[in-house]
């Protein structure tokens, strides 16, 4: 039989095992921007986009990386919706 599934990691996930995430620099409004501010932050992957940008960074599946720390429980933010 099929199923389906109903996990979806967003902005105030709490991530319990990972501590560190090696990725390149995402398409906006994708799937994978949504994991990177799930575990790092929204405003704070958005202040490295920012970053990125004015440094001319290479972006997407052959452009530079970034080693992101998670943000912890304790640190707050305002997550922006779409």
């Amino acid at each position: 039989a099929c199923d389906d599934t109903n996990i979806f990691i967003t902005p105030g996930f709490e991530f319990r095992v990972v501590d560190l995430l090696l990725t390149n620099f995402h398409l906006p409004k994708s799937t994978l921007m949504m994991l990177v501010s799930a575990f790092s932050g929204y405003e704070h992957i958005m202040a490295l986009y920012q970053h990125a940008i004015e440094a001319r960074y290479r972006f997407f599946s052959y452009g530079d990386a970034m080693l992101l720390q998670r943000r912890l429980a304790s640190e707050t933010e305002t997550i922006a919706t779409c």
